[in-house]
């Protein structure tokens, strides 16, 4: 049987030595009308790389049929693909179903079908003999994009969105406002971009004393922008989570108004940590945010709108009358029950408006707003509550899932960051927390997510390496069963890799990396527990 190396690693796989169709200028491709959009994009994509016209045909005799049939016995999101001597037929519960059965069938083609235009040494366009019936373990499988610390221009987001469809993906959680930059704009308080997207200067690793690198830094999305990166990813059937945090991580915004925060006016944030850059919690200031979630809210389709909630700091509130009078106006505990409070005023607004709130653990820190969904990142214990008193959760705990942490410990690795997480760290990593499996909450886990922060990435040349391969470990960890294999993956991960350098990605090689993805002399804050 030949080893077809799919990733991630579908439900059921039957395949024989006998050859499949060729692709060739008689080659079509048809689908019933709820698969059009898989059928254009399937077109685009294969067309460009084997050079074949590719043209539409009856989705009944076409050599590759696409459709959906919701009575086919799959799964929501699931499919099932056979492949014999006559073609490739796709059928998909839904939408989604078809268009990762078509990711499949590409899996299928040689490495050269991720190419953007035909090369002479591909050779023929021979698919397998196989049969697959295939669906997701989680509704959501996403990856956090950090945007805010290092700007990544609108074409490397629609790339990065291409690659996350690549690997059954479904959500794109886009982190747009922090200390360091404020990346939408909002026609509304045009100072947001024109002040809060732009820094004069950059740390550069975590040494004493701090070292920056002289250079401004800042880019923004326009609404065209947001509207487009909206649109691709939702024809790849990847939602896009827009983040705006808030009351924390807010220093930009506070650098373009100063009236939104606590004491002096301060600059767009340079350095990395937590900043004391906390919002004010006057009415004015929950009006001004109403208003950016107005015009956010009109962008984003998403049912989730995440707020953030991180790392608030709460030394400005003690220090601060207005918000001392708040608490005792609305009598609440402390600084704590505070951040509670502002929370549940956006859990309001976002309810009313038919939208979940996401945020950050911290959320759970003086009382959990009732509509909230939980991203649990210090560990699994803020998941784990939140989904015993009800609430959905979303996990992606730091020692799994955190992008930005080393590789390895060898000192070739650049920055280095956090604890060591590995590829096999992240494969062997089980969303579910024991505490919670075989119990009615293991179905509060929506999911999991990767977090790409890119505090040290600063080109999409080092998303790359810092995303790839652990990226696509994670996709088999959301999408495949629980009985995952390391040694089984690791295989068809090293035949992965030819289909992603067909696709430009420099990603860093299983031995370690190479010369030019290394930064000597640029300390990190790695920690070994």
């Amino acid at each position: 049987m030949p080893d077809l190396a799919l990733v991630p690693r579908p439900t059921d796989l039957t395949a024989d030595p006998r050859p499949g169709p060729e692709l060739t200028t008689a080659t079509r491709i048809g689908s019933d009308a709820a698969s059009r959009g898989t059928e254009t994009w399937l077109r685009a994509e294969l067309g460009a790389a084997t050079g074949l016209p590719l043209p539409p045909g009856d989705p009944g005799d076409a050599e590759i049929g696409l459709r959906v049939d919701p009575g086919a016995g799959l799964d929501p999101e699931g499919y099932r693909l056979d492949i014999d001597e006559a073609g490739a037929r796709i059928v998909g519960h839904d939408p989604a179903g078809v268009f990762y059965g078509a990711q499949t069938l590409r899996q299928l083609l040689p490495p050269a079908a991720y190419r953007r235009a035909a090369t002479a040494g591909a050779g023929s366009w021979v698919l397998p003999t196989a049969h697959v019936t295939d669906g997701p373990r989680f509704g959501w499988r996403g990856c956090m994009l950090d945007v805010a610390r290092h700007f990544l221009p609108k074409h490397d987001v629609l790339r990065f969105i291409d690659l996350l469809a690549m690997h059954k993906l479904n959500v794109l959680h886009l982190h747009l406002t922090d200390d360091q930059g404020w990346r939408i704009e909002i026609r509304r308080y045009p100072r947001l971009t024109e002040v809060g997207a732009w820094r004069r200067e950059t740390q550069v690793g975590f040494g004493r004393p701090t070292v920056f690198d002289g250079r401004p830094h800042g880019g923004f999305y326009t609404q065209d922008d947001i509207r487009e990166i909206v649109a691709y990813a939702a024809d790849r059937h990847i939602t896009v989570v827009p983040e705006i945090d808030i009351p924390g991580h807010s220093q930009a915004a506070i650098a373009a108004y100063p009236e939104l925060g606590e004491g002096e006016p301060v600059e767009v944030g340079r350095e990395w940590g937590v900043t004391e850059g906390v919002l004010n919690v006057t009415d004015a200031t929950l009006d001004f945010y109403r208003h950016v979630f107005d015009e956010v809210l009109d962008l984003f389709p998403s049912r989730y709108i995440c707020v953030g909630g991180d790392e608030c700091p709460k030394g400005p509130w003690k220090a601060s009358a207005s918000a001392q009078r708040r608490i005792a106006e609305e009598g609440l505990a402390d600084e704590e029950e505070l951040q509670s409070w502002f929370i549940r005023r956006f859990d309001a607004y976002l309810t009313e408006r038919g939208r979940r709130l996401l945020g950050w653990d911290e959320i759970l820190e003086g009382g959990l707003a009732p509509g909230a969904t939980v991203a649990s990142w210090r560990g699994t214990e803020g998941g784990i509550a939140a989904a015993r008193a009800g609430h959905d959760v979303v996990m992606c705990p730091t020692r799994t899932s955190y992008l930005d942490y080393r590789q390895s410990d060898a000192p070739t690795e650049p920055i280095p960051v956090g604890t060591v997480l590995t590829l096999a760290d992240v494969y062997t990593a089980e969303p579910v927390p024991s505490e919670l499996a075989a119990t009615p909450d293991a179905g509060r886990v929506l999911g999991a997510q990767a977090n790409v922060w890119t505090e040290n990435m600063d080109s999409p040349r080092t998303v790359d390496f810092m995303a790839f391969p652990r990226l696509a470990a994670f996709a088999e960890v959301v999408w495949s069963a629980p009985d995952r294999d390391y040694a089984g993956f690791l295989p068809r991960l090293r035949t992965h890799l030819a289909r992603l350098d067909a696709a430009g990605v420099e990603y860093r090689p299983l031995q370690g990396p190479r010369p030019w993805q290394q930064r000597p002399g640029v300390p990190g804050w790695a920690h070994t527990h």
